[in-house]
């Protein structure tokens, strides 16, 4: 979430014998926690409480907060840019920038910017939302494949007979079952294929027919509970059989 900022000049918070840091106005928006903006400006809350003379967490829409985005250091001997980057998590050139120096040399006595707060966040920020926009892509990319890929199983019935069934689903794991069906189908040896137990009274063994919400399959298998309008849905595994419970479809015997 993109802040509202504007900067104080001419206001510094003092936090150490050589570094102070130049403070800015954050513009709570709507969704904005204190808990949020901290994380965002990579403060504590204590910290944003302090600065604000605030007694509790609680902070509204359109309040005005005073933070610590800016930090500068007065250089001493001993320091280089590369120190001050490291000691900071910048880079040399995030200071170079910042300070617009035409070289990595820095002098005694002279103030750097060591951590340009509200570039940085925005930076991150916007490195946050396109990784987030790459992933989203990518995602989409995948299932424009995967649909592309899947085929797509029509129903070429036409005027076929058309009968309303209570449909449930069976897997050919269970305990003791062979896994052939009653027209000699090897289910385990062809665990994706489509077939249904039937009452061939109804629907006649053998044939091929399309069941709404599974799709075309053939009638072949028969079971001691599948009388009358009634089938039973041949599943891959068990947790499909499971989600598919018990439904009301039509069926249209297509041959």
């Amino acid at each position: 979430m993109k802040k509202l900022l504007s900067f104080i000049a001419c206001a510094t918070i003092a936090t150490s014998i050589a570094t102070e840091a130049k403070a800015a106005e954050v513009t709570v928006k709507e969704g904005d926690t204190l808990w949020s903006i901290s994380k965002d400006y990579d403060v504590s809350t204590e910290d944003i409480k302090t600065w604000n003379d605030l007694n509790s967490d609680i902070i509204k829409v359109n309040d005005t907060l005073d933070l610590q985005v800016e930090k500068t250091h007065k250089v001493k001997k001993g320091d280089t840019l590369w120190s001050l980057a490291k000691d900071n998590d910048n880079t040399v050139d995030d200071l170079m920038k910042w300070n617009k120096l035409p070289s990595e040399k820095i002098y005694v006595g002279e103030e750097l910017i060591v951590d340009n707060g509200i570039e940085k966040k925005d930076a991150d920020s916007a490195v946050k939302e396109e990784k987030q926009e790459e992933k989203q892509e990518e995602k989409q990319e995948k299932k424009a494949v995967k649909t592309a890929s899947a085929p797509v199983e029509k129903d070429d019935s036409g005027n076929a007979e058309t009968v309303t069934v209570s449909a449930t689903a069976y897997t050919a794991d269970c305990k003791g079952c062979s896994g052939v069906t009653a027209t000699g189908i090897d289910l385990k040896e062809n665990p994706n294929k489509k077939v249904i137990a039937v009452d061939p009274k109804v629907i006649p063994l053998g044939s091929t027919v399309y069941v709404e919400g599974y799709g075309k399959a053939v009638a072949g298998d028969t079971g001691g509970a599948i009388k009358g309008n009634k089938i039973d849905l041949f599943m891959s595994s068990e947790k499909d059989a499971l989600n598919w419970g018990r439904k009301q479809v039509e069926v249209k015997i297509i041959d």
